[in-house]
C-alpha cells in the first residue's frame, strides 16, 4: 500500500579531472557584491512590488502573462528547444521506468503510474509474482485522468491511506492543480468507487488518520482561528461516520505560533493499534508527542523535542534522535542515535531502560529506515556512499545485505506479513535497479532494472572536497567525460540545496544525462552543510545565524571547480529550487563574479517576508524570525531580494515558479524578477499557472520546464559570448 511515512516530525516542505589543482584551491573570499540596499523592501511600505504577492490579482497576472510571453518567445524560439523538449517528454512519459512498488498487508503490490496515456496517473495493483515478471498484469484501482474528466476537475493525486488490517477502505487525497491543500474522499478498493455518503473532507491543508472503520482523527481548516501562523491546522477533532466536521469534538489544540498539529497511529505488524498519537510541531524541528487516551484526554510522552518515532518492531518502539538527550532512565544518548523501548512498558513507565540500536559515526548518516515483520532495515551512508544493514531486535546485531557498493541505496516498501523488503540501487551513471531482499535470511534478488536513458560512454564520476571559509571540508561529486580538458572550458552545471537536512545523494537522472551530460556538459552536486549527508549535526551547522556557512560552502565548491580547471566563470552555471532557490539567490548576490548562469526554481527570495507568505512561518526554525531584531539582522545580511543592487556583474538569470504553489509563495520569484529588471538587468521569467510546489501538474508541463531550463543553460554556457 502507498502509505504516508510514520513520523513524529511535521511534514511540510526537501573524480579527478586533475588532482594537481588541489594545492591551488582557494578559500572563498568574503561576499564581493554590494551590501543590502539601504531601506529597500525592509517593510511593506518600502517594497514597490508588494502587489506581485497578490497571487491571482489582475495586475499581477497581467505581469505574469507578459513575462511568460517574452520568455517563452526567447527560449522556445531557440533552435535547440524542440529537440530538448521532445527528448524530455520521451523520458518523462516513458513506460520502461521501474514502477515503484508498495506492499499491501495481503502481499499484493500497489503502484501509482503516469505515462503518455495516463498523464494524471492511475493507482493500480498486481500480485508479487506478477510484479516480478517483465510485463506485470495490473488491475486499475482508480484512474485520475478519468476522474478528472468525469468531474470536470484538475485533480492531482496526492496519495492514499488505507484502513488496516484489510485495507479495503482508503482515504484518497486529491489536489486541485497540485496545491498542498487537498480534498480527502473515502474510496472502496473492492467495489472500485467512492463510497456513497462516505467520508468527504473539503479542501484544506492537513490530514486524517483512521482509528477504525467509523472513526477518524482529522486536522483541517475548521474556520476562523483554527490555523497556525504557517497556514496549517492547529486543532485535531475526533470524527465519527455520519458527523459533519462542526459536530466532531475537538481533542487537541496547539498554539497559533506552532507550525502544525497532526495525528498518527502506532500499529503492530497485524494492524492492531498500540497507541494513537498526536504530534504538535512547535517549529520545523521541535515537536511534542501526545497519546490520545480512551477517555479523550491526552498525555504528553517524555521524548526530546528533536526526535522522530520511526515505527514498531517486535513490541519495541523505535525513535531516532536529532539532539543529545538524557532519558528519564538516566541514560545519555547522542545526536543521530536510534533507540528503542518495549512500548507497553515505556508507556506505563517512561523510566523504562532504552536500548541503543544504532550510533552512526562522524561521517555516517542514516538515510532510510523501515521495519518488516521481524527486522529493522536501514540505509546507512558513509561519506555519501550507501549500504543496507539488517538489525535483529533480539540483540540489535546487524548484517549487511550483499548489494552493489559505492552507490546510493534506498529502503523501500516492506512487508508486514514476512520479512521481504524492496531496496533501490542507483548511481550517477548506474541506471536504477530494484532488489527484493529477505531481511530474515539476507537473500537478495534483482527484480527490475532501468535501461540506460543516455549514452554514458566515456563518462566518469569523481568525488572531491572543497575547503569552506571556516576550514570545513565540503564534499562534492563531479560527473564528466574522462577526456574533458582541464583548461576551464567545460560547460558546468553546479546543483545545490543546503537546507532542511535534505541530503543530495548520488542518483540516476535520465534528463540530466540526456539533456546535459550527453551534450558535453559537466554536472556537479555540492553536499553542503544544511543538508543531512553527515547526519543532524551537518544540518545544524548551518541553521539560523549560521546560514551563511552553507552559502560559503557552495561558493567554495564553485571556487574549487575553477581552481581545478574543470570550468571557469563564463562556463559555470548554478541551479536549485525552493530552499535551493534561496541558495542560488545568495550566489547571485554574493559571488556573481563566479557564474554565468543561474536557474532559480520556485525560490525563497525575500527573506524579510518569508514568514508572512503561505507556509513560510513554518520555516522559522530553519532561518530565524525576521520579527525579532537580532535574527532579522543576520537574515537581512543574506536575503537576496534586499541585496540586489545596481552595477553588479549579474548574468541573465532564469527564474521560474508556479501560480498554484501554496507552499513557497510565487511572489518571491516575481519580485526577484521585477527588481532585477528595475535595476537594468536582463531576466527570463516563467510562471506555470498550474503545478504546485513541484512545478508540474502533469508530465507535459514537466517536459516543457526541463526544455526551458536546458535551453537557457545551453545559451549561457555552451554558446560563445557572441552567440549569447
Amino acid at each position: 500500500m502507498i502509505r504516508p511515512l510514520v513520523s513524529a516530525a511535521a511534514l511540510i516542505i526537501a573524480s579527478g579531472l586533475t588532482t594537481a589543482a588541489m594545492a591551488q584551491t582557494a578559500s572563498p573570499a568574503s561576499p564581493s557584491a554590494a551590501s543590502p540596499a539601504a531601506g529597500f523592501a525592509t517593510s511593506e511600505a518600502t517594497d514597490p512590488y508588494i502587489w506581485l504577492e497578490e497571487v491571482e490579482g489582475e495586475r499581477a497576472m497581467d505581469w505574469v502573462k507578459a513575462h511568460n510571453t517574452t520568455s517563452l518567445g526567447v527560449l522556445q524560439g531557440d533552435p535547440r528547444y524542440q529537440t530538448l523538449h521532445d527528448e524530455a517528454l520521451a523520458i518523462v512519459q516513458s513506460r520502461d521506468r521501474i514502477p515503484s512498488p508498495g506492499f499491501n498487508r495481503d502481499g499484493t503490490i500497489d503502484n501509482f503510474w503516469q505515462d503518455a496515456n495516463h498523464v494524471r496517473g492511475i493507482w493500480r495493483r498486481t500480485t508479487l509474482d506478477s510484479y516480478r515478471t517483465a510485463e506485470p498484469q495490473w488491475e486499475t484501482i482508480l484512474d485520475i485522468d478519468a476522474l478528472s474528466a468525469a468531474e470536470g476537475a484538475n485533480w492531482v493525486y496526492k496519495g492514499v491511506d488505507c484502513l488496516a488490517p484489510d485495507e479495503r477502505l482508503c482515504l484518497v487525497s486529491l489536489s486541485n492543480g497540485g496545491k498542498d491543500a487537498v480534498t480527502i474522499r473515502e474510496y472502496d478498493t473492492v467495489e472500485r468507487r467512492f463510497v456513497e455518503g462516505g467520508i468527504s473532507l473539503p479542501e484544506s491543508k492537513g490530514g486524517a488518520t483512521w482509528i477504525d472503520q467509523d472513526t477518524l482523527l482529522v486536522e483541517r481548516d475548521f474556520g476562523a482561528g483554527s490555523l497556525t501562523d504557517s497556514g496549517y491546522p492547529r486543532t485535531v477533532r475526533l470524527l465519527k461516520r455520519g458527523q459533519s466536521l462542526d459536530q466532531a469534538p475537538q481533542v487537541f489544540e496547539g498554539q497559533k505560533t506552532d507550525v502544525s498539529v497532526g495525528s498518527f497511529t502506532l500499529r503492530d505488524a497485524d494492524g492492531a493499534i498500540k497507541a494513537t498519537l498526536i504530534n504538535r510541531a512547535i517549529n520545523f524541528y521541535e515537536s511534542e508527542v501526545f497519546r490520545l487516551n480512551a477517555d479523550g484526554s491526552t498525555t504528553k510522552l517524555e521524548l526530546p523535542p528533536k526526535s522522530n518515532i520511526n515505527g514498531l518492531l517486535a513490541g519495541k518502539m523505535l525513535v531516532s534522535l536529532k539532539q543529545d538527550w538524557t532519558a528519564p532512565s538516566g541514560q545519555a544518548f547522542k545526536t543521530g542515535d536510534v533507540i528503542a523501548w518495549p512500548v507497553d512498558a515505556w508507556l506505563a513507565d517512561p523510566k523504562t531502560t532504552a536500548e541503543l540500536v544504532i550510533r552512526p559515526g562522524e561521517r555516517e548518516a542514516i538515510e532510510g529506515l523501515n521495519v518488516t515483520r521481524n527486522r529493522l532495515v536501514v540505509a546507512l551512508f558513509e561519506n555519501v556512499r550507501g549500504s543496507v544493514y539488517v538489525y535483529d531486535p533480539n540483540d540489535w546485531s546487524r548484517t549487511r545485505l550483499d548489494l552493489p557498493q559505492n552507490v546510493t541505496v534506498g529502503v523501500g516498501s516492506s512487508s508486514e506479513r514476512d520479512d521481504k523488503v524492496f531496496v533501490t540501487v542507483a548511481g550517477y551513471l548506474n541506471p536504477s535497479s530494484l532488489w527484493l531482499a529477505d531481511a530474515a535470511t539476507g537473500a537478495v534478488d534483482q527484480v527490475k532494472s532501468m535501461p540506460a536513458k543516455f549514452d554514458a560512454t566515456g563518462l566518469k564520476v569523481d568525488q572531491f572536497e572543497a575547503r569552506s571559509a571556516d576550514g570545513t571540508m565540503i564534499p562534492y561529486f563531479v560527473v564528466h567525460r574522462e577526456s574533458a580538458p582541464n583548461d576551464g572550458s567545460n560547460p558546468t552545471l553546479l546543483y545545490g540545496y543546503g537546507g532542511f537536512e535534505n541530503s543530495l545523494l548520488p542518483g540516476y537522472s535520465a534528463t540530466v544525462g540526456k539533456l546535459w551530460l550527453e551534450r558535453g556538459g559537466v554536472y556537479v552536486i555540492a553536499n553542503t552543510r544544511g543538508g543531512g549527508e553527515f547526519g543532524p549535526r551537518w544540518h545544524e551547522a548551518a541553521l539560523q545565524q549560521n546560514r551563511q556557512r552553507a552559502h560559503e560552502d557552495f561558493q567554495a565548491v564553485a571556487l574549487d571547480l575553477i581552481a581545478r580547471g574543470i570550468t571557469s566563470q563564463p562556463r559555470l552555471g548554478v541551479m536549485g529550487g525552493s530552499q535551493g532557490g534561496l541558495f542560488m539567490g545568495a550566489m547571485l548576490t554574493q559571488r556573481p563574479d563566479l557564474i554565468n548562469a543561474a536557474v532559480i526554481q520556485v525560490p525563497l527570495f525575500d527573506m524579510l517576508r518569508f514568514h508572512k507568505l503561505l507556509a513560510g512561518a513554518s520555516w522559522i526554525g530553519e532561518y530565524g524570525d525576521p520579527d525579532i531584531p537580532e535574527q532579522r539582522a543576520w537574515i537581512q545580511e543574506y536575503s537576496p531580494y534586499q541585496r540586489l543592487a545596481a552595477g553588479q556583474p549579474y548574468p541573465e538569470v532564469f527564474i521560474h515558479t508556479s501560480t498554484k504553489d501554496d507552499r513557497v509563495h510565487p511572489g518571491h520569484a516575481r519580485k526577484a524578477a521585477a527588481r532585477l529588471e528595475e535595476l537594468g538587468y536582463p531576466v527570463l521569467f516563467y510562471e506555470n499557472t498550474d503545478g504546485g510546489h513541484a512545478a508540474g501538474a502533469n508530465l507535459r508541463e514537466t517536459a516543457r520546464r526541463l526544455a526551458l531550463e536546458y535551453t537557457y543553460l545551453s545559451r549561457r554556457l555552451m554558446d560563445t559570448p557572441a552567440q549569447q
